[in-house]
């Protein structure tokens, strides 16, 4: 099994990479079929009106995480890796005041989003809890073409026969990666460990061969604008304060955390535990971007975003001997786990509920910690067994749809949890009763159990159970 880091890693806008990647992803996946002249529904005309429906927790919580502005924006012909966040406004705004789209190379059609945006509360498509039905109907109301779309978690978005033939041809899958001549295409931790014991290699030297097969030279320069996009998400973070949107009227609280931190330095006057502080502040700077609608990356999702760069900075700034090639690898072997636990079980808020997202993101920071400051693959994969095992349970409940409680301080206490694991495992010998495999296979059986209420639909917990006044 491979899943690029660059898959896991995606450069893309706040608040979700489900509900907001997710859709404007789907939308230009659609465009691009009326684009290549995919096959007409009999009876149709020519294209006039373009028309989306959304399901489950898309629709749940689908205004506080912005999905109508994603999709109006997709339909526009946006992407999220490449937005302009000036001209998205802007764009947005022509679109409700006229309810027309122009999307390259299709003309001029109609989409009044009060109208062609339709949030289902019913059931549920079957396939995932993020669905949606895309639709272009002729002038006089006749479908010309309808596509079922899938956010599956992490900006990834799949067609209904694509998962469908995920789920059915996963072996064939597997034959056709290993086709590809990636040389250790683990699908599990314990074939990770395996591999690595027969090879003499660590986790971060198999996963930069399997990457270099695809990138070739040109590995590290992308991975380099990976840290970099991850570390101005935080510095922009560290500077900005006011309001976050949403209604919550919830304050940015990260650049006067930082202002007190930096105040300390150097007045002997610092608690021990101030390292958490520091790990809090970054971690909650990158979320309150998020919040914002800012440029962020997934790691492996958008509201689990802060996890790894603040534990990337932590590393950077405040551990003894940080190399720039550490940071490079934590970032791979945190990409081998988030691949792990998206193949054997979920990254989707939605689908197991938060365990799948931050417990995941804290799992692949604890993992990378730990290769960065020299641990064996016994002890990788223990510390990503510690902090996955500690998340468990946990829902994802965010008080009127919005990233923003409990999901900002969340992602600081899932960083701290990644120190701790990687910790707690170099100061053992990797040896431990509970493997990842195992404890993946945990997160993902919980999640099924899980209450829909818990899961993304902002129907149950802190979502309502807010202050009164």
């Amino acid at each position: 099994m491979f899943l690029s880091v660059f898959d896991v890693f995606k450069i893309g806008i706040g608040p979700s990479s489900s509900h907001t990647m997710g859709p404007m992803v789907a939308a230009a996946r659609f465009l691009d079929d009326l684009r290549g002249n995919v096959e007409r529904i009999p009876g149709a005309g020519q294209v006039h009106r373009l028309g989306a429906r959304l399901y489950g927790s898309l629709a749940w919580t689908g205004k506080g995480h912005a999905t109508d502005r994603a999709l109006i924006l997709g339909l526009c012909g946006l992407r999220p890796e490449t937005l302009d966040l000036d001209q998205a406004d802007a764009l947005e705004a022509e679109v409700r005041r006229t309810g027309l789209i122009r999307p390259d190379g299709l003309g001029e059609l109609r989409f009044n989003p009060q109208e062609d945006l339709v949030f289902d509360f019913g059931p549920p498509l079957p396939g995932h809890a993020n669905g949606m039905e895309l639709a272009a109907y002729d002038a006089a109301g006749h479908p010309y073409h309808r596509q079922v779309y899938y956010s599956v978690g992490g900006g990834f978005v799949v067609t209904e026969a694509e998962l469908e033939a995920q789920r059915s041809d996963a072996p064939a899958m597997r034959e056709r990666q290993e086709e590809m001549a990636f040389p250790y295409p683990f699908g599990t931790a314990a074939e990770m460990l395996e591999m690595g014991e027969k090879s003499g290699l660590s986790i971060a030297r198999m996963k930069r061969a399997n990457e270099a097969v695809l990138h070739g030279a040109s590995l590290d320069t992308k991975i380099d604008n990976i840290l970099s996009t991850m570390d101005d998400c935080i510095e922009r973070g560290l500077g900005r304060d006011g309001i976050l949107p949403g209604g919550l009227k919830v304050r940015r609280r990260a650049k006067a955390i930082h202002e007190q931190l930096q105040a300390e330095k150097g007045m002997n006057l610092a608690q021990p535990h101030q390292a958490n502080d520091w790990m809090s502040v970054y971690a909650m700077a990158v979320n309150e971007e998020n919040a914002a609608g800012g440029r962020v990356v997934t790691s492996p999702t958008n509201g689990a975003a802060g996890v790894v760069p603040a534990v990337l900075r932590y590393y950077r700034d405040h551990c003894v001997g940080a190399t720039t090639q550490g940071c490079r690898d934590l970032l791979l072997v945190a990409a081998a786990i988030g691949g792990l636990i998206k193949h054997n079980a979920s990254i989707s808020g939605a689908e197991v509920g938060c365990q799948g997202e931050v417990g995941s993101a804290s799992a692949m920071a604890a993992a990378g910690l730990c290769a960065a400051l020299g641990g064996t693959n016994a002890q990788v994969e223990n510390a990503a067994e510690v902090a996955l095992e500690h998340h468990l349970g946990m829902t994802c409940d965010p008080a009127a749809g919005l990233v923003q409680v409990p999901c900002i301080e969340r992602n600081a206490l899932g960083a701290i949890k990644a120190v701790s694991a990687a910790s707690l495992a170099l100061r053992g010998d990797g040896q431990h009763f509970m493997p990842l495999d195992n404890c993946i296979r945990v997160m993902r059986e919980t999640g099924a159990d899980m209450s829909e209420k818990y899961k993304e639909t902002s129907t149950g917990g802190i979502a309502v159970n807010l202050p009164e006044c």
